[in-house]
């Protein structure tokens, strides 16, 4: 980043409404980072959740506020608001009265991707989190010192100074960021490397997200592109400077070699091929699945798009520790019952969750926290229609209301009618469905049916509370 964009981003403070969530936190970490003045408010710190969190952002610096307005108070200050949020919301109307400008989070995080020197974005509808923290990681272990700007914490740079390291401040070229097409934002980054995953149904309708994905791929400079993916692979049909990659897709310049897939409950390892210069590399990953093997490809891939070998890509994705929130262990009791906490919330991210989890022995209680009334009736079929393909005979599935933290949402349709779609599609399978709208209700109910040899997987997005039911959970079981 030049310095007179380094001299416009400290010349004002800036203000986050909603400074603690998944995509604020980390853009505020970055603008802080380099050198800006930045306070901000948030409900969930106003209603003592996660307040561990907050406390940290005090002790980094950054100036709190209750959501009600009172942190605004210059119309030099800048707004930055997801374009979710309601005019009604205080801080918003506060800033309207003083004549502050306002940026969504999109925007700005635009801004300074577009800016940097290097930028490398991660697009698709699942592991676009994984996939920016090995790119991240790929790139800080060669020493190239990227920025990374991620919505979900990086186990590989967390420490005691940085327990929620879901974004690096470097002083290198990169600069790392997953994008994202639920609101359409995808479109106004220009990145030097595009890296795209897959392509199924989440926010919009599909036709949306081909349109979306396809002119992704066209506004940048090189591209990776998922070939095992067929909305992927047509989307990039045409296009110049594509380097695929895959697990099957013989087409793929970066693959795994057949056969060479070894699995276990907590890890995957395959060898991987360069087919331009036939050299294998033996990649082992302390995660399980095969959908975090083609992450690791994706990641490869990406990093190779901007000129880092692939042998040293896979060299360093072995150290790689993984996110938090994906397939996340909490721990194995005494009795060996398994809880993992995961960030499944659409219907490919449980679909991969449930296989890793289903492709060993076991019973599975699942857990589900839908993240929101509205993406639940846009995915509510295909949700359904995930848990009664992928859940086995006898396994356990517990609904809970979805997320609400206040609004004009309409809230008529929830999950009981979800558990109701379940039980039509499965079928004849017996499957152990409820719904209980409680989630406390909910832990009670799966400590009373937990069993030895069980995993209970906690899954949903857009509550950071969810690790400390997942670690409760445990600890009760224990």
């Amino acid at each position: 980043m030049d310095d007179s964009h380094k001299a416009d981003l400290t010349s004002h403070p800036w203000f986050f409404c909603g400074i603690g969530g998944s995509g604020m936190l980390p853009l505020a970490q970055i603008l802080k980072g380099r050198g800006a003045q930045v306070a901000g408010s948030d409900r969930s710190c106003d209603q003592g959740r996660t307040p561990e969190k907050f406390a940290w952002l005090e002790r980094e610096g950054f100036d709190l506020y209750p959501q009600d307005g009172s942190g605004i108070t210059s119309a030099e200050q800048v707004l930055i608001a997801s374009a979710a949020v309601e005019d009604t919301v205080p801080e918003m109307v506060r800033a309207r009265e003083l004549g502050c400008s306002r940026m969504t989070r999109a925007e700005l995080l635009s801004e300074l991707f577009n800016s940097s020197p290097f930028g490398i974005a991660v697009g698709g509808t699942s592991g676009k989190s994984t996939v920016t923290g090995m790119l991240g990681w790929i790139l800080a272990d060669i020493g190239a010192d990227p920025t990374i700007m991620n919505g979900a914490v990086m186990k590989n740079f967390r420490s005691t100074e940085a327990p929620f390291a879901s974004a690096v401040v470097g002083s290198g070229q990169p600069f790392v960021s997953e994008v994202d097409e639920s609101d359409g934002s995808i479109a106004l980054y220009r990145p030097k490397v595009g890296v795209l995953l897959n392509v199924s149904l989440d926010h919009k309708s599909i036709e949306e997200l081909r349109a979306l994905f396809r002119n992704f791929l066209k506004a940048s400079a090189r591209t990776a592109v998922n070939f095992d993916d067929d909305e992927s692979y047509y989307l990039a049909d045409g296009l110049d400077g594509v380097l695929p990659f895959a697990i099957d897709s013989r087409e793929a310049l970066i693959k795994v070699e057949a056969g060479s897939i070894v699995e276990d409950p907590v890890s995957i390892s395959a060898v991987v091929i360069d087919k331009r210069d036939k050299t294998a590399c033996p990649l082992h990953l302390a995660m399980p699945g095969r959908h975090n093997l083609s992450n690791a490809l994706a990641a490869i891939a990406g990093a190779n798009a901007a000129g880092v070998p692939v042998e040293d890509a896979v060299q360093a994705l072995r150290s790689f520790k993984g996110m938090a929130r994906r397939f996340d262990i909490v721990g194995t009791t005494g009795n060996n019952i398994t809880v993992i906490d995961d960030f499944g919330h659409n219907p490919k991210k449980c679909a991969a969750t449930l296989r890793a989890m289903r492709a060993h022995p076991g019973r599975v209680i699942a857990f589900f926290q839908p993240h929101g009334y509205g993406p639940l009736r846009q995915m509510g079929h295909e949700l359904a229609e995930t848990f009664a393909r992928e859940l086995a005979a006898d396994d356990v599935l517990i609904l809970c209301d979805p997320v609400y933290f206040g609004g004009t949402v309409d809230r008529s349709e929830g999950s009981k009618r979800i558990i109701a779609m379940v039980r039509e599609a499965a079928g004849d399978k017996p499957l152990d469905l409820h719904h209980i709208p409680a989630r406390e209700d909910c832990g009670a109910k799966m400590v009373e049916l937990a069993r030895p040899g069980d995993r209970i997987v906690i899954m949903g997005a857009r509550d950071d509370t969810l690790t400390d039911f997942a670690q409760g959970l445990f600890d009760q079981l224990g």
